[in-house]
């Protein structure tokens, strides 16, 4: 009877989960019931999958509505009727100004319902019917219509579950409309009887009306709608080439095409295993998902583009043989199991990771080459923060008592009313979908069109985004290929290129002879020490730490380490086992004899998502099929499936009947269960480590022009201050912005490093490319009247040059030019120089003889930059008398110290009983590095103050050959007055205009 109902998917206006919905529905005797959420369909497949639990008929379908007008409803006959409306809706998602007309479209196989309107034209279609509403049954005893009562269906609309539902919606809405509650219109709400009504009560309002009752009932009928859900058979595309038989004869040529580049002298184990795998792959009917990915990176490298595939696809000898991954699965013993086993319904999983700078190229080659394709979407929720100030706006709350209850302090029962609102519904809207988003890199390529199975908008990056997410797609067998971008392919491909133009006479690199690599022993003195700033993956100051525990210096080591810093391994206080048992082989003997046996490489310790399928198979008795089906729940998407609490059970229940103690038990469930979201499949954690084996070589052999590659992809972990401050350690010279040298991007001379002008704040990014091209289109620079004169500029841009010191070259005083800047550009709106017969001549004016010190270059270095080129402890109010020194404190072990250090980074954390902690990173005078850590009370006592000097004193303690200081006081050394702004500055900003009145102007 149902024919018009929504869930919060109807974003910002229902408030019931599908889910919800279909209790509801059960409960109050309803059969069939039709999903027709506001302009989305992100519910309707999850509807279906979910039906068959609570025994109700799902019928699918869109409710059109222009902001909250309603135009009409259209109803799926069946899934051709879902694919026509889901066409006809994703016109209007892909084009925003387009508005929904008041006809609907003859679609095939659908039916429309339009809303009646008292005195309103109708001219209805076969398919076409008149909703009536319970409020409508009065007026339509006087219409016309009520002589045609075969057009007319039960229009009961239902968005709410109750009373909380609608005040619900109401805030939903003031949100939406940016308004307060007390302002919002009538026509911008629903109805508070839009509600569902058990199934007699709602025949009971339209017992003068049966026919309305049958016809609703008719439609519904004549309306079957149907998902497997079964997953037996993915939906991504069935074949690469359009036949499934040449599709695996390509498969196997290109198998054995790619075998001698890849290994020399191939023996019957690598032969034995192609064959394996090549059997599994199309017995499991994954062969073209294997070849479009190896088409997309055969068309990545016809473009020079780097990349890294990663995932559990990195078990996999087919995938190393295609050039999908970069990573030997037999050298590293890689469990093929994790990646393809008999009993997995889902494809193997590349995660392909490209250069920020390329993967949009990518993406669109993809939209070219295969048909049916799109991103997929993400859900972005409201969070309960963020819902606290958007429902304080909506009661009118003022900004300081929003802030007391975004802080989180406060005593609830001392709240007004209007505040303890705010909470009440805050904690009831969190999680609910605000607004559709992108996937970070998920990209599904169908068999079937995509609007077979929901409707697609267009998001500003210009690609068909689907309105479901990656873990419905799976559900209904669309297994997402992941395109992915990061900074670190960038350092490493601009790496390879400055030192083409640096060292010109040096041998091209060849990035990816990582067997080179992992002998070299440069590389192995940087992992072993820790000396890998600005290198992927083990630069962050816990990776730092946990190199120099570990003493790696392989790359099995880092394979490892790339997985124990996971926070699975840490949460289940595994990570320090790890490394006791690394460290002291006795301590191995202290592992259970059955998890030994399984993990003899981790000494016993599950550091790998394919240790613990090994030690559910092996320990917990489940089978290779259940094991796969804990791998999915530790994904952390399927936790609260039913099958994962099934496979928990069956785990618990084997080992009590293997007579394994309960303890043991609950302690290893612990550790597995620790690992849901975090663990790395083996290969991921190799795959990683590959491009860390490449940029450690870069830094290496090449520390100053991989620094600059850093610093020109906006660093890594840390600030680009760190990484010019890196590249000083290595002998770079490191040099402000030049209008004679630099670019938009930081360049390098021999040793010389010109720092770009893109660093420059609110330099834009016109003003960069005049000032470049017309130095490479007519020379040099040489004087600051000739840049005016040839680069049209506002004062303002061109103080900050002059500010950063780029006319240095003139020998002039940067003060001095920004006096004749001041008076000879007007402040009129810039315009294109236009080029003239004759060269017009500037006024040139006598200006007084000033000078800049160190110091105020310091500052404007910190207001343009954001950090000063000199030592930072040079710009303390009172010299740094402290001889303390990072490399001596091991010397003070147990000791109580004080020392200097300019903060670096911060990392704060929970303790169990959910107090705040910190680490803190710090560089002392000379730029090595000092490591500490803030205890709760502590942390309290003595914050982090912002950038700058601290006087650290705490307690020096050492673990495993890393030092840390226990800090139990700190406090921020002053600065020196900023001397731009004292008194007697000559900074023309700031003069008075008599200054002005004194300058002699002199013609020319």
């Amino acid at each position: 009877m149902y024919l018009n109902c929504h869930t919060y998917y109807s974003l910002r206006y229902g408030t019931i989960k599908p889910e919800q919905l279909l209790a509801i529905a059960s409960e109050n005797g309803i059969q069939t019931l039709a999903l027709t959420d506001i302009n989305n369909t992100s519910a309707c497949l999850d509807f279906v999958r979910l039906s068959k639990k609570y025994q109700v008929k799902p019928v699918l379908g869109v409710d059109f509505r222009n902001k909250t007008s309603q135009r009409f409803v259209l109803i799926a006959k069946n899934n051709n009727g879902f694919y026509n409306i889901n066409s006809y809706l994703s016109k209007f998602l892909h084009n925003s100004e387009l508005e929904i007309p008041e006809q609907a479209p003859q679609l095939e196989d659908t039916f429309v319902i339009y809303p009646y309107q008292h005195n309103k034209k109708y001219h209805l279609k076969s398919h076409e019917f008149l909703g009536i509403k319970p409020q409508d049954l009065n007026h339509l005893k006087f219409s016309e219509w009520n002589n045609f009562r075969s057009k007319l269906v039960i229009l009961q609309t239902v968005s709410f579950q109750n009373k909380k539902g609608f005040n619900t919606h109401r805030l939903l809405r003031a949100i939406d409309n940016n308004t307060l509650l007390s302002k919002l219109p009538k026509k911008e709400q629903g109805e508070e009887t839009d509600v569902m009504l058990p199934f007699e009560d709602l025949k009971n309002i339209y017992i003068e009306f049966p026919e309305l009752i049958k016809n609703t009932s008719s439609l519904l009928k004549d309306c079957t709608i149907e998902f497997d859900f079964s997953q037996n058979i993915p939906n991504n595309q069935k074949s690469y080439t359009n036949n499934e038989l040449l599709d695996y004869r390509l498969l196997e040529k290109l198998t054995y095409q790619g075998l001698y580049y890849r290994y020399r002298k191939p023996g019957t184990r690598i032969f034995n295993r192609i064959e394996k795998e090549l059997n599994i792959i199309k017995e499991k009917g994954f062969v073209p998902y294997f070849l479009i990915n190896w088409k997309i990176l055969k068309y990545a490298r016809s473009k020079g583009y780097f990349y890294v595939g990663r995932g559990s696809g990195a078990n996999s000898i087919i995938a190393y043989l295609l050039r999908i991954t970069d990573v030997d699965p037999v050298e590293l013993d890689l469990y093929f199991e994790r990646f393809i086993n008999l009993y997995r319904k889902n494809p193997p999983d590349f995660d392909i990771d490209f250069s920020w700078t390329d993967r949009d190229d990518i993406t669109e080659f993809i939209f070219k080459r295969f048909k049916n394709t799109a991103l997929i979407t993400v859900y972005n929720t409201f969070k309960y923060k963020a819902s606290v100030r958007e429902l304080g706006k909506v009661f009118g709350l003022p900004k300081s008592e929003i802030d007391i209850l975004s802080s989180g302090k406060y005593n609830f029962d001392q709240l007004d009313r209007l505040s303890q609102l705010v909470l009440k519904y805050s904690t009831y809207i969190n999680g609910f979908p605000n607004y559709l988003g992108i996937h970070a890199g998920g990209i599904i390529i169908s068999e079937k069109p995509i609007h077979y199975y929901g409707a697609t908008f267009m998001p500003p990056k210009g690609f068909a985004t689907t309105q479901f997410d990656m873990v419905v797609a799976e559900d209904i067998g669309l297994y997402k290929f992941d395109i992915l971008s990061q900074r670190g392919l960038g350092k490493i491909k601009d790496t390879v290129d400055i030192v083409k133009y640096n060292h010109p006479k040096k041998e091209p690199i060849d990035i990816h002879d990582i067997k080179r690599f992992k002998q070299d022993e440069k590389i192995k003195n940087l992992l072993r020490n820790a000396k890998a700033i600005g290198c992927f993956y083990v630069e962050s100051p816990a990776m730092r730490m946990l190199l120099k525990k570990l003493q790696v210096d392989n790359y099995l080591g880092l394979v490892a380490a790339s997985s124990v810093i996971r926070p699975g391994v840490a949460k289940s206080g595994m990570m320090r086992e790890y490394i006791m048992r690394y460290r002291h082989p006795e301590r191995r003997k202290d592992a259970h004899p059955v998890l030994l046996d399984i993990m003899p490489e981790t000494y016993g310790v599950m550091v790998y998502q394919e240790d613990v399928i090994k030690v559910a198979h092996y320990f917990g008795g489940l089978t290779l099929g259940e094991a796969d089906m804990l791998r999915r729940g530790m994904s952390g998407k399927f936790r609260s499936r039913e099958e994962f609490l099934k496979v928990k059970k069956q785990f618990f229940d084997n080992c009590k009947n293997d007579g394994k103690p309960d303890d043991l038990t609950t302690d290893v469930w612990r550790q597995i269960e620790s690992f849901a979201g975090y663990a790395f499949a083996k290969g991921h954690s190799a795959s990683y480590a590959v491009e860390s084996y490449q940029s450690l070589f870069l830094k290496a052999y090449f520390p100053l022009e991989y620094m600059v590659a850093t610093i020109n992809n906006f660093g890594g972990f840390y600030r680009t201050e760190l990484y010019v401050h890196e590249a000083r350690m290595h002998g770079g010279i490191i040099e402000a912005p030049c209008v004679n040298k630099s670019y938009s991007q930081t360049i390098i001379e021999g040793k010389t490093i010109y720092l770009g002008f893109m660093f420059l704040h609110a330099l834009e990014k016109k003003t960069i490319k005049r000032l470049v091209k017309e130095r490479e289109q007519h020379g040099l620079f040489d004087s600051l009247d000739d840049f005016i004169n040839r680069v049209p500029i506002s004062v303002e841009q061109i103080a900050i040059l002059i500010k950063i010191d780029a006319f240095r070259f003139t020998g002039i005083n940067k003060r001095e030019l920004l006096w004749e800047a001041h008076l000879k550009i007007s402040k009129t709106v810039v315009q294109e120089h236009i080029v003239t017969l004759f060269k017009t001549e500037r006024i040139h004016y006598k200006t007084p003889q000033l000078t800049s010190t160190d110091l105020e270059n310091a500052f404007d270095e910190i207001e343009l930059l954001g950090f000063p080129l000199c030592n930072p402890f040079d710009l303390l109010e009172y010299p740094s008398l402290n001889p303390l020194r990072a490399n001596q404190l091991l010397f003070y072990r147990n000791k109580t110290i004080t020392i200097e250090g300019y903060l670096v980074t911060t990392k704060n954390t929970g303790t169990s009983d959910g107090k705040r902690m910190f680490f803190g990173t710090f560089l002392d005078r000379d730029g090595y590095f000092i490591d500490t850590v803030h205890f709760p009370p502590i942390a309290a006592k003595f914050p982090f103050r912002g950038q700058g000097v601290y006087t650290i004193t705490g307690k020096v303690l050492e673990d495993f050959d890393c030092v840390n200081i226990e800090v139990s006081s700190m406090e921020r050394k002053a600065v020196i007055e900023d001397p731009r702004y004292a008194v007697n500055s000559l900074n023309p900003t700031f003069q008075n205009k008599k200054s002005f009145k004194d300058l002699k102007l002199h013609g020319s």
